[in-house]
Parts: C-alpha cells; sequence; structure tokens
C-alpha cells in the first residue's frame, strides 16, 4: 500500500476521541498549546506515518526534523511488514497450533490441543505434570493465558472441562525458567523479544532485543498484560536501560522483588541469538519476525512468533537519550 493510500485509510478508520485525549496528556506533560500540538500531531502523521500513541509514547514534541527522520513509526512498521513478510504464511506464527507443529524441536516441553484431544488424552498428557499453562490459540498480548495447577481441581476431568469452557484449547507444560530470569520476577515467564530482520542476500540480523517482565502477582509478562520491558544489549546480553511499563512509568529496580533491572545479565544471550536467526531460516517468506524466547537452566527455548514486531519500545525517551530511532540501524540491513 501507499504512503497516501496508508494516510487516508488511517483518517477514515481514527478514533479521535482517543487522538484528543491525548492532545490532553501531551499538553499537561509539556506545556505546549494543545491547537498546537493538535496541529503537530497530524503533520507527523502525514509526513512520517507516525499515530498518535507514537507521538505520546516517544515525545515527538521533543524532536526536530532531522531526529524525526530516524524513527520508525506505526506507518513505517506496517509498511516493512508488508514489504517483508509474506501473508500467506503469517498462520504459522498467529495460530499457536501451528506454530507449535513448525518448532515443534526447538519448544522443549510437551504441548496438546484440546479443541480435538478427548479426555483420555488429557489424562495421559497430565500424568507427572502439575503445572501447565493454557492459551486460546489465536489470542495476542497475553489474553486469556492462564496457569493452572492439577492439584486446585477436584479431579483432571474438571481440569479439562474447565479448559474447554474457557476456549484455552492450547495446553502446555509450564516452563521453569533460569533463576537468573526468576530472580527479575518469579511469577511469569520472563520472555526475550528478539526481533529479527531478514537482508536483502538472505542472511538474518537480531535487529534488537529486549525482556518483558511480570509485575504485581501476574502470571503473564505482557505490556498490555501490566508487564514491563527493558532493552537488552547486543553485544553483551546485559538489560542496559531501565524498564516501564504501560502508565509510562519507569523502574531501574523491579517494584515487586526489589531486583535491580539494569545492567542484569541474560544467561545463555548468544544461544538465544543464535537461536532466533537459525529459526529465520524455517521461515524465509517471514523476513521480520519478533520471536519470544525463554530461558531455561538448559538453554532457549520458544514461546511463539510475531509476524508484527513492535517498533516503539526500543524508542522510549530514556533508552534514545540523543534522539536518534532505530531507523538507521534497520537500514543497515534493508534498503528502505
Amino acid at each position: 500500500m501507499s504512503k497516501l493510500g496508508y494516510v487516508l485509510r488511517c483518517v477514515r478508520k481514527m478514533n479521535y476521541k482517543n487522538m484528543l485525549n491525548t492532545v490532553n496528556t501531551v499538553h499537561k506533560k509539556s506545556g505546549k498549546n494543545r491547537v498546537g500540538l493538535f496541529c503537530d500531531m497530524v503533520w507527523c502523521g502525514f509526513k512520517y506515518g507516525t499515530g498518535h500513541r507514537d507521538y505520546d509514547l516517544n515525545e515527538w514534541w521533543t524532536l526536530n526534523k532531522a531526529q524525526r527522520a530516524t524513527y520508525i513509526t506505526r506507518g513505517i512498521n506496517n509498511s516493512i511488514v508488508t514489504r517483508l513478510n509474506d501473508s500467506s504464511y503469517y498462520h504459522i506464527l498467529d495460530n499457536k497450533i501451528h506454530f507449535n507443529e513448525h518448532f515443534s524441536d526447538c519448544l522443549g516441553r510437551k504441548w496438546i490441543n484440546l479443541e480435538n484431544a478427548s479426555l483420555e488424552e488429557f489424562e495421559s498428557f497430565m500424568e507427572n505434570t502439575e503445572s501447565v499453562i493454557a492459551k486460546p490459540i489465536d489470542a495476542t498480548c497475553g489474553q486469556g493465558v492462564v496457569k493452572l495447577v492439577k492439584s486446585n481441581f477436584e479431579s483432571v476431568e474438571a481440569m479439562y472441562n474447565h479448559i474447554k469452557e474457557a476456549r484455552a484449547f492450547l495446553v502446555e507444560e509450564y516452563v521453569v525458567q533460569h533463576s537468573e530470569i526468576s530472580k527479575l520476577y518469579p511469577l511469569s515467564v520472563n520472555t526475550l523479544r528478539i526481533v529479527t530482520v531478514t537482508s536483502d542476500d538472505g542472511t538474518p540480523h537480531v535487529l534488537y532485543a529486549f525482556i518483558r517482565m511480570g509485575n504485581g502477582g501476574r502470571v503473564v509478562d505482557n505490556i498490555n498484560a501490566g508487564g514491563m520491558a527493558a532493552p537488552i544489549d547486543l553485544e553483551t546480553g546485559k538489560i542496559s536501560g531501565v524498564a516501564f511499563d504501560k502508565d509510562y512509568s519507569y523502574y531501574d529496580t523491579h517494584p515487586y522483588t526489589g531486583t535491580p533491572i539494569v545492567g542484569h545479565q541474560i544467561p545463555f544471550w548468544k544461544e538465544s541469538c543464535d537461536f532466533a536467526l537459525e529459526a529465520c531460516k524455517r521461515i524465509p517468506q517471514l523476513r521480520y519476525i519478533g520471536w519470544d524466547v525463554a530461558v531455561t537452566e538448559n538453554g532457549p527455548t520458544f514461546i511463539e512468533g510475531n509476524q508484527h514486531p513492535g517498533h516503539d519500545f526500543l524508542q522510549m525517551p530514556p533508552h534514545v537519550p540523543d534522539k536518534i530511532g532505530i531507523l538507521p540501524r534497520f537500514r543497515q540491513f534493508v534498503n528502505i
């Protein structure tokens, strides 16, 4: 889709109430005139493909023209996805069952699809297994994902019926994460989001990475479900900046555990990157992927993949003190 076509579609689908709310939010943060902010927000949408969330999250009112040209915005990210990823292969990543089938040797855990599995098959699956994660097959942002413990049910049959009623058909053995990852937050599996891009010559590269952590007693790490995220230095595998949550609050120490976040070393870092890079070769039709990797005591394992990686997390103000976005790094590998 052309840039003009994308803009026109956004104009038609724009939630103007949310946009005006964003103008008010930015006004309170910046002290700038609301009319001026509204006009600048609209201009940035046309010029750079910036959504109003981009404008707020990445503080676009503080950027000059040259700096703005270095940011990957919602519009630019969408165009990259459209160009690099063949939509006929999206199902491999969008459908969790298809993902598990495609990468069955990379999971390191058993799983079952209760959409068509019998009670007897589930009883066999649960032998010698106490805790599982149940997920809707096509859910996003951690929605509907629950941790279930066998001993909390009267019987395995009761557990089976509960999962079927909730339509969380994908049931997986609970991943026990590495103790160094658990120190950050022990109640969720804190996954690495490793974003890869395959260059025009067919070579995969790690574009950027961050770690997601749960918070507040929740069992999922997704930022849209109460979690937080922090960037990882690609060379060292150490968390390189403060974590942030959906409310744009920043943390250098985890509020639940008191564990320092910045500088925390990710175990099996090189292995995790190599794990994602090798997986790229299995789906060459999808050149831009966000891999969710869990790190266990034995090394990395996949949780899922995403054909539409987030673009804004690594452009948060504390992480780009020079106000230079990640578009120049992307252009090291792909001509866009």
